[in-house]
């Protein structure tokens, strides 16, 4: 990274953006009804953060939610802690009502592109008619609101129609990606038990077909409570157990139009999974009304998502991301989905998506760009006139990448890191349309959320790294973990470390401008004499040597107090490991960082670990290289490529 860079920044707001955008009209909108005047947007974070009943009550007038009856209080706090807040109180609502708001004959709900096809277009009178048919289905085949609905689905339109039917019910949401195993989403659908599970015959990815029927059959078989299995032809395998219904036959089901059931502000949306690299995965249970009032703040506020954008987030259903993405449709874009590899037949396919969906908002995983720029794709910008931001989270964006999209993909594009995750199905710190874009930094904490980086003494620091946590609660924070007594792993998973405040698990830098610097995991983060230090800033430089592929840094703990930095690294076609290229790794990171990123082993594996969701597994092989029984510290169904432990077995 250039020294330029670190002082200067990559882009700026233009005039229309400081004028014009979401973010400005909803503080001019503060200045005309509450007579709040904020000077900058830092000031109107320490607003939000302070005074949390009427910050969010003012996203519930300015968003004009439709509550079925009108809430008591915004905000019930338990005595102590965040566990057990209640938000706008006998509030009743629905989240698929609010995205039918915005349907219109000017332009489509949803764009979607396959591996195999060229983009279709499903307008709103196609989605909802088939949302109608589908939810009458639904209630004629008993679901009530609170019931569970499964789905082994792959990114298509389906799944969005399917997941609209079963929140216009009142019903609980739950997906996994087909690419699972079997053993990984039985033990995820067994924790709660659906009554109805929607699947595909099979799926297309990489240029490979794979047919799930059988698989999807056993799934049913082995979950009890499932009355109902709908089978949807994605790959037109000709076989279809006698005991599955047909997707097709339900969308001709006679229907009245879209019964809306309203529910509780604090009734559950759908149920995401912690990754279950360890024990089983925990069943993360959100609500309605919170990721509802959430997801309409980070994507209007703070991507300025707009009626007429076209919105798209390379995605599996498995992943919160797909959830998120969705709720562009809240804001009145047109979803933009794509079903398959992101580099099939070449890494240029998603970019040339971008180019003919004319895509206004374009989101992927750090790991795409990352791969994009060491592909050397080709990009002419000016095939890229509708981009107005690009989204990237899934791990730290490193500053290389940064400089690669304004050199390479469009100098004046909005570049939006973001990060949070599966807890909160969002955001915590990401974009800001008032602020400028420093490499290697993501903006601003965001609205709502009161993000600190504490030291080891549990205390705030500014400009030094720390453990990132939330001393606020936040309406999209999951109301429990599903059959989780007395919160025992909802505790567990946040709050064991600094009492009633929440941990997230990540070391973090909040700079003297405020935008948030991520180094990495906390339980992954390496220690040498003392000085922590991200693993991001480690593939950052080692990764940037052209004959190194992929890497992973784990440190490891001796009994006496001290510990070692193990670093494995993946390397490119018929390279090999030799003293010379050690010493190149060594220097590279003694030069760009400090003698202390310098590890004390370098040692070449064929792969590195990795989740379904394309992050390192740096915990789970830090905890196999310390002795731990492998069984006890990763479950291989959660993996992208399980035969990659055999090296560190």
């Amino acid at each position: 990274m250039s020294a330029e860079a670190q002082t200067q920044p990559l882009w700026k707001p233009g005039r229309t953006l400081l004028e014009q955008s979401n973010l400005k009209k909803y503080m001019d909108w503060l200045f005309v009804k509450k007579g709040l005047y904020f000077r900058s947007y830092h000031d109107l974070w320490d607003w939000s953060v302070t005074d949390l009943e009427d910050f969010w009550e003012s996203l519930w007038n300015y968003f004009n939610i439709k509550s079925h009856d009108l809430y008591l209080e915004v905000l019930q706090r338990p005595l102590t802690g965040f566990i057990g807040t209640r938000w706008f109180t006998r509030s009743k609502l629905n989240y698929a009502e609010h995205i039918f708001r915005n349907k219109t004959k000017d332009r489509p709900a949803i764009i979607f592109q396959a591996e195999r096809s060229e983009p279709v277009e499903i307008s709103w009178e196609t989605l909802e008619a088939e949302v109608a048919a589908v939810s009458t289905w639904l209630k004629q085949r008993g679901v009530k609101p609170g019931d569970r609905v499964a789905a082994i689905l792959p990114n298509i339109p389906e799944a969005v129609v399917a997941f609209l039917a079963t929140n216009a019910v009142g019903a609980v949401w739950s997906s996994c990606s087909p690419d699972f195993g079997k053993p990984a989403i039985t033990e995820r659908f067994a924790q709660i038990e659906p009554k109805v599970l929607f699947t595909v015959d099979g799926y297309v990815y990489n240029g490979k077909t794979y047919d799930i029927t059988t698989f999807a059959g056993e799934l049913s078989a082995a979950l009890p409570s499932v009355a109902d299995t709908v089978l949807i032809t994605n790959i037109f395998s000709e076989t279809r157990p006698d005991r599955f219904t047909a997707w097709d036959d339900i969308l001709h089901f006679e229907n009245f139009g879209i019964d809306f059931e309203p529910v509780a502000f604090d009734h559950p949306i759908w149920i995401l999974y912690s990754s279950g690299t360890t024990a089983k995965p925990k069943a993360i249970t959100h609500s309605v009304g919170g990721c509802l009032i959430e997801h309409m703040k980070a994507l209007a506020l703070h991507q300025n998502v707009k009626p007429g954008d076209r919105y798209f987030w390379y995605s599996t259903t498995g992943w919160m991301m797909w959830n998120y993405a969705l709720s562009s449709l809240l804001c009145g874009a047109t979803l933009v989905m794509y079903d398959g590899a992101p580099a099939y037949p070449s890494s240029q396919v998603l970019w040339t998506l971008a180019e003919r969906a004319k895509i206004t908002h374009f989101g992927s995983g750090a790991a795409f760009f990352i791969a994009s720029m060491k592909s050397g794709v080709s990009i002419t910008s000016e095939r890229l006139n509708h981009l107005e931001t690009i989204g990237s989270t899934g791990s730290p964006l490193p500053p290389e990448a940064f400089e690669w999209i304004y050199k390479q993909v469009k100098k004046d594009v909005w570049l939006i890191s973001l990060s949070g995750g599966t807890d909160v199905c969002s955001a915590f710190v990401g974009g800001c349309p008032l602020l400028p874009v420093y490499a290697g930094e993501i903006q601003s904490r965001m609205l709502g959320a009161r993000i600190e980086a504490f030291d080891e003494n549990g205390k705030p620091v500014l400009n030094e790294l720390g453990e990132m946590v939330i001393t606020q609660p936040m309406p999209s924070m999951p109301i429990y973990f599903w059959n989780d007594e007395d919160d025992e792993k909802y505790v567990s998973s946040y709050f064991e470390m600094y009492p009633h405040v929440w941990r997230h698990g990540d070391w973090i830098k909040i700079t003297d401008r405020k935008s948030v610097i991520i180094y990495g995991r906390s339980d992954a983060t390496l220690n040498r004499g003392g000085v922590r230090i991200g693993t991001a800033e480690i593939y950052r430089a080692v990764e940037s040597i052209p004959e190194v592929k992929d890497s992973l840094a784990v440190y490891l703990e001796k009994s006496n107090g001290e510990g070692t930095i193990s670093l494995f690294i993946v390397l490119a076609k018929d390279k090999e490991l030799t003293e010379d290229l050690k010493k190149q790794i060594k220097d590279t990171l003694r030069t760009q960082y400090s003698p202390r990123h310098v590890p004390d082993t370098i040692e070449q594996v064929g792969d590195i670990p990795y989740t379904i969701n394309g992050k390192k597994m740096e915990a789970p092989m830090k905890r196999i290289l310390m002795g731990q029984d492998p069984a006890k510290c990763i479950n291989i169904d959660t993996m992208r490529n399980p035969e990659s432990l055999k090296a560190f077995i």
